[in-house]
Parts: structure tokens; C-alpha cells; sequence
């Protein structure tokens, strides 16, 4: 008798793995969008753009959708022009 074949999700995320440097192959495909957030959003610093960019990269694979730069770019925009659009005594974070 066979051992019973593993299931494999669709939704499992492939492991993230780090070069040299530490960072990951997703962070390199995602570096271009954080580049061109950060010069749309001077006000807001660039750690807080890199984190929205984490944080819809994240919630896109969470929702089953394609995280695909185009969708993180769009999806880390719009949550951009919410902080800026804020309170403006708010300092951004």
C-alpha cells in the first residue's frame, strides 16, 4: 500500500527565498513600485511606502488574488492617498 499523496493549495505561497543581501526575489520584483510610489508621495517616508507595498502584496495573496506588481502598485496607492488625504495635522506613519 502507497502512502496517501500530500494535497497541495493553490493558495500556499512558494517559500520565500532570501540571496545574499537578505532580501527575497519578491522584494526585487517589488522594488521598481516602491521606487515610483515614493516619488509620487515625497511627504510620506519611504519606509511607510515600502510597508503599504508589503501589506497589499500580503493582502492580495491573503484574498487568493494574483499579486502581481500591477495590483500591489494600485492597491498600495490607494491606501497612499488615503494617509496623505487624512487629517493633515496627522503626521504620517
Amino acid at each position: 500500500m502507497s502512502a496517501p499523496a500530500t494535497p497541495t493549495s493553490a493558495t500556499t505561497a512558494p517559500p520565500r527565498v532570501r540571496d545574499t543581501a537578505g532580501s527575497t526575489a519578491e522584494d526585487a520584483v517589488l522594488r521598481p513600485v516602491n521606487a515610483r510610489l515614493a516619488s509620487e508621495f515625497p511627504t510620506v517616508p519611504a519606509e511607510t511606502v515600502a510597508r503599504r507595498v508589503r501589506e497589499a502584496r500580503a493582502r492580495a495573496e491573503h484574498l487568493g488574488v494574483a499579486a502581481t506588481p500591477q495590483v500591489v502598485e494600485r492597491v498600495a496607492r490607494e491606501h497612499l492617498l488615503a494617509l496623505v488625504n487624512s487629517d493633515p495635522a496627522t503626521p504620517h506613519r
